[in-house]
Formats: C-alpha cells, sequence, structure tokens
C-alpha cells in the first residue's frame, strides 16, 4: 500500500451560475431567492496552483439554502491536470457548509475516477474560504497505486 503525502496550494474560482431548483410554497412578500428552505444549483469554474495544478476545473453543485446566506452543499468537481507532477484527470466529491462568514468544505477523490498517472489515486482534503479572500488555500492528502 503506497504512503499517503500531503501537499496544498491554493485555488481562485470563476463563472459562478446559479439557478433555483423546483418550487417552494412562499408567502407574497417571500422572492425565490430570499425563500427557506430552497435548493439551488451552481456551476463553477476553478483554477488549482500548489500540488494540483489545474487551469479549469468543472464543478457542479447542489446547494440547500436553510436560513439566509446559511446552509450546505454537495458536488462533483472534474479536475484534469495533474498532482505533484503526475498528470492525468480524477473527480472530487464535495461537501460543505456555509454562513455569512464563509464556507468550510470536505472532499475526496471519487473511487476509481483516476486516469494516466493518477489511475488508482484515493485522496482527501479540504478548504475554508472567508468571504472576500480572492484566492483559497486547500490541503489534500493522496496516495496513487
Amino acid at each position: 500500500m503506497p504512503t499517503p503525502v500531503e501537499t496544498g496550494g491554493r485555488f481562485t474560482f470563476a463563472n459562478w451560475e446559479e439557478s433555483p431548483v423546483g418550487s417552494v410554497a412562499e408567502p407574497a412578500a417571500a422572492t425565490a431567492a430570499t425563500a427557506v428552505p430552497r435548493l439551488a444549483h451552481a456551476r463553477v469554474n476553478n483554477a488549482f496552483t500548489g500540488g494540483i495544478e489545474a487551469s479549469g476545473t468543472a464543478c457542479d453543485y447542489t446547494i440547500a439554502y436553510t436560513g439566509e446566506n446559511i446552509g450546505s452543499y454537495s458536488g462533483m468537481e472534474l479536475v484534469a491536470g495533474s498532482v505533484d507532477g503526475r498528470k492525468g484527470s480524477f473527480v472530487l466529491e464535495e461537501r460543505g457548509s456555509f454562513d455569512a462568514g464563509g464556507t468550510v468544505c470536505r472532499f475526496e477523490v471519487l473511487p476509481g475516477s483516476g486516469s494516466g498517472e493518477l489511475t488508482g489515486l484515493t485522496g482527501s482534503g479540504g478548504f475554508t474560504y472567508r468571504h472576500g479572500d480572492t484566492s483559497v488555500e486547500y490541503t489534500f492528502t493522496y496516495a496513487v497505486g
């Protein structure tokens, strides 16, 4: 069994496209953007530097708002690039929560998703984002084999 390696770096995000999912019976004064609970779907692109190098990932999230600027989300992120110089692609399964201050997220490599020099990749990591940050620090512990 390969020895796990810890790496890290930063990522930036772009192209946040969020849209409501379903409908909620809401009071006349509420709008779809303020009613709770509510669901939304978001598509996002990230650019990773550091241990993970990927110029443009593809993320797809389902978001559950349980209050104003409070909730949780889950999603998948397709990463094509490299991990500490090994080229290939893989999928991260992500789960997080957020409030008015920011977001906390944990992620895991989807088993069997590694390709190229990343075939057999396993691992997990996470990040904490504070509103207003232009880039986010992440950690990633992984093994290939």
